[in-house]
């Protein structure tokens, strides 16, 4: 059975994490307080607001509190969907301001068009939301690379580590676990998909890497479609 759909990790895998942990997530943590005063009346951050008191169990917490609660998860690199979705848009701000291209690995980028070519459909899967997803994709040094992705997963579909989540992906596109490849550097996220019986191939870009039983490749370049 062939390869249909590659879904591809962001962080590690097609984004220097460097960038993710050195660039963005400092942005929105300095954005944070003025963002949540200017757009609380949003029915989108007022919703995300309201869900970071429920999951913090803090009902009555004022905007500051939650300010205080939403930088102490970045500083965790906590994976709920409240600071991921507030995350996305203040990153958007960001990127419509120019102050920071999206950076996606030149790899990646060269060997998109022989993965379409070999009529393989290509899909991202991160923790951060889709939005902030596409605005990476959107604002990177070769322009914007969104036309090339058949559809973005973030956690809405279910955790990264859990076999749920890639069972929810097969379901989605409509295909085989077999016919899909899941390709991270994450060994955790790797068993997962393997669970629910994708293909799977771990990316080893830095060379202390943690590594299991898994295929590895360094680079794009070496992925066989």
């Amino acid at each position: 059975m062939s390869i249909r759909a590659i879904i591809v990790d962001t962080a590690g895998t097609t984004t220097d994490l460097n960038f993710i942990q050195d660039v963005l997530f400092p942005y929105s943590k300095k954005a944070m307080a003025d963002f949540l005063t200017q757009n609380q009346d949003n029915a989108l951050v007022d919703y995300c607001i309201s869900d970071v008191k429920d999951i913090a169990l803090e009902p009555d917490a004022s905007l500051e509190r939650v300010t205080e609660i939403l930088n102490q998860w970045i500083e965790e690199d906590r994976k709920v969907t409240p600071l991921k979705t507030l995350q996305g848009l203040i990153w958007k701000q960001g990127y419509n301001r120019s102050e920071f291209k999206g950076h996606i690995y030149p790899d990646f980028i060269d060997n998109i068009e022989r993965i379409l070519a070999a009529n393989i459909r290509i899909y991202s899967f991160s923790s951060g939301s889709v939005d902030a997803q596409k605005l990476l994709f959107s604002h990177t040094d070769a322009g914007d690379l969104t036309a090339h992705f058949s559809g973005h997963f973030d956690t809405r579909t279910g955790n990264k580590l859990d076999k749920q989540a890639y069972s929810n992906i097969c379901n989605t596109i409509s295909l085989k676990p077999k016919q899909m490849l899941f390709i991270s550097d994450m060994v955790e996220e790797l068993k997962a998909a393997d669970a629910a019986g994708m293909l799977t191939c771990q990316m080893v870009r830095e060379p202390n890497s943690r590594t299991a039983k898994f295929k590895i490749i360094t680079s794009f370049d070496e992925l066989k479609c």
